[in-house]
């Protein structure tokens, strides 16, 4: 696994040994950072369930400003900070230990962010109730673009999603979904 291009380019980056993250897959990233490369630049980015930070640090890779990284592992925690350090990025990151649900409440009102990239455990069925959470605690502007990675397609007609969202893009990439969302404003009713 390595930073595809941008200031760390061909940085090989470390992973959890086991089962405890999933990395996503090298062709899924490629895609995804084609489908937003100019949309990257100077932007502030969350990393949820960051694993080994891999999406956070390419993006940082490319220009993006900032990046909040979030795991509740702490092994995962600290594979993020060394993976930082080893790219040089380290200094435009925030590496956070702790469960979703506690960070979202922590960063309500004060925190909002360009870019979120959400890659839930695929068997928790999370995406829902994340997005959710992400949208009714004011951390997604009206501009912010929300990549969800799953491991089946997403129930999009979901009441919880549409009352929130649009769907921008619906992808596969073999055993992989990615979805693109962006949060309903006054002129979208």
């Amino acid at each position: 696994m390595r930073i595809i291009t941008g200031s760390a380019r061909c940085v090989a980056l470390q992973t959890l040994e086991g089962e405890v993250t999933r990395p996503t897959p090298a062709v899924v990233k490629e895609a995804v950072f084609s489908s937003i490369q100019f949309d990257i630049e100077g932007r502030t980015m969350l990393d949820l369930f960051a694993g080994s930070g891999q999406m956070g640090l390419e993006a940082l890779s490319r220009g993006a400003s900032k990046c909040t990284f979030v795991d509740g592992n702490k092994d995962a925690a600290n594979i993020i900070t060394a993976n930082a350090k080893k790219t040089k990025l380290y200094p435009q990151c925030n590496v956070l230990c702790m469960d979703w649900e506690q960070y979202i409440k922590s960063a309500a009102k004060r925190n909002s962010f360009d870019i979120i990239f959400m890659d839930p455990p695929y068997a928790a069925g999370l995406v829902p109730k994340v997005l959710c959470a992400l949208f009714d605690s004011d951390m997604v502007k009206d501009s912010t673009l929300i990549i969800c990675e799953s491991g089946e397609k997403l129930d999009v007609d979901d009441v919880m999603i549409t009352e929130r969202y649009n769907v921008k893009k619906e992808a596969r990439y073999g055993r992989v979904y990615v979805t693109y969302f962006t949060p309903k404003t006054e002129n979208d009713e």
